[in-house]
């Protein structure tokens, strides 16, 4: 889910203060002013403000360097939420260097509202926040000079994911709160034009303890033929067509998983045959069996997520780019879980889990060249770095965990 605990039923007030502080629960704190809706013709500055101390790494050599890892300090940004206490002032600002995984805070990006998730245009030059709030809306920020390019309304209510059309022409968000999904157009510069298509899961029902539909994820196939959308309240996958001329959607299938599992995040197989879900609320992972012609999705059956005997939450799973692990986030368990991923991508086996180093990883990353992954722990407001072992897919921390209020996500470049 959002900002809750990820439990079953938790409704949009539940999401919004329970759970985001360490050790502690929010209290609640009046939401910071969101950005104006549609002035994607204008450009508001928004300032680096506060520059936030780094952690120490361990003194530990780094993982062996692949030919292509780049060199010298990379960008990173990090989503928070700015409407609870303890929250952040906006998109967090740092680097992290690409040998030793270490984090340097650069300041804050404000102006912009509850940045709960990040995602990256194609061609590297524009960043796109949801602004996770009641009036839920998407914000675009140009890298070269860090302004805003306009921010627009997704319609509904608490947008917690959103991504990039392969083609970089549209823009899809997935409202949580009020079960829906949208889309809108990008223009040349990166801005994002008035929405095109808004989609209420309407059917099926929800699920057991589920007050109504939550999307949790929207996303674009390996093929780009088809976007699917993850949703936990109506325990479904739903497959649409998008018409990439009109920036609209087209419903071709449901994939149901059984009642009550809570789908929240869905990751693709390079091979573009297989994708894995994480099960939020009945604490599982699955394989799925995906169609590229038809956009259709079959749900294997679940299975482990490597969690203990208490309370766990699943938050997301990567694959590697050249399909040989996965990695699960595991909420309350605080680890990651690591899979050998088998027979061209049709079973994971899982091998071990390590943990976080922080508490409640929110959402996991790997940098762009697989080196590296990042952990997002919302509780501890903590940056976790590992190095990944391109053989083997063990994980290593890199160092102390780098601090930023309540973090929710972490975009490396």
């Amino acid at each position: 889910m959002g900002r809750g605990t990820g439990a079953a039923g938790g409704g949009w007030s539940r999401r919004r203060f329970v759970g985001a502080l360490a050790g502690a629960a929010a209290a609640t704190a009046l939401p910071a002013p969101a950005p104006p809706k549609g002035t994607s013709g204008s450009e508001k500055a928004v300032a680096a403000v506060t520059e936030q101390p780094s952690a120490e790494p361990s003194t530990a050599p780094p993982s062996p360097r692949p030919s292509k890892r780049p060199t010298g300090p990379r960008p990173l940004y990090l989503g928070t939420y700015t409407s609870v206490e303890g929250g952040g002032k906006g998109i967090g600002l740092a680097t992290y260097d690409t040998g030793t995984g270490r984090i340097t805070g650069a300041g804050t990006l404000t102006g912009i509202s509850d940045p709960s998730y990040l995602a990256l245009h194609p061609d590297g030059r524009t960043l796109y926040a949801v602004d996770e709030q009641d009036d839920g809306a998407v914000t675009a920020v140009r890298l070269a000079d860090r302004k805003v390019l306009g921010s627009r309304g997704t319609g509904g209510a608490g947008p917690c994911h959103l991504s990039v059309h392969p083609s970089g022409r549209w823009l899809l968000s997935a409202n949580y709160a009020s079960g829906s999904v949208a889309v809108h157009p990008i223009d040349a510069k990166g801005a994002p034009g008035e929405r095109t298509d808004l989609v209420k899961h309407s059917s099926p029902a929800p699920g057991p303890g589920q007050q109504g539909p939550h999307a949790h994820q929207f996303v674009t196939s390996p093929d780009g033929g088809h976007v699917l959308a993850v949703d936990l309240g109506t325990d479904t996958v739903y497959t649409y067509r998008l018409d990439e001329r009109r920036g609209t959607l087209t419903e071709v299938s449901q994939a149901h998983t059984r009642p009550g599992a809570g789908p929240r995040h869905l990751t693709f197989h390079p091979g573009g045959r297989h994708a894995y879900l994480a099960n939020e609320v009945d604490d599982t992972v699955a394989v799925c069996a995906y169609d590229a012609s038809s956009g259709r999705l079959t749900i294997g059956e679940e299975q482990s997520s490597g969690s203990g005997a208490g309370t766990n939450y699943p938050a997301q799973i990567l694959v590697t780019a050249d399909g040989s692990y996965a990695y699960l986030a595991n909420r309350g368990d605080n680890s990651i879980a690591r899979y050998a991923i088998e027979a061209d991508g049709a079973r994971l086996r899982l091998l071990d889990t390590v943990p976080v180093a922080g508490d409640f990883p929110r959402q996991i990353a790997f940098s762009p060249d697989g080196s590296l992954l990042f952990a997002a722990n919302q509780r501890s407001g903590t940056v976790s770095v590992f190095h990944v072992d391109g053989k083997s897919g063990e994980l290593r921390l890199a160092g102390e965990p780098f601090a930023s209020p309540v973090a929710v996500c972490a975009l490396p470049l």
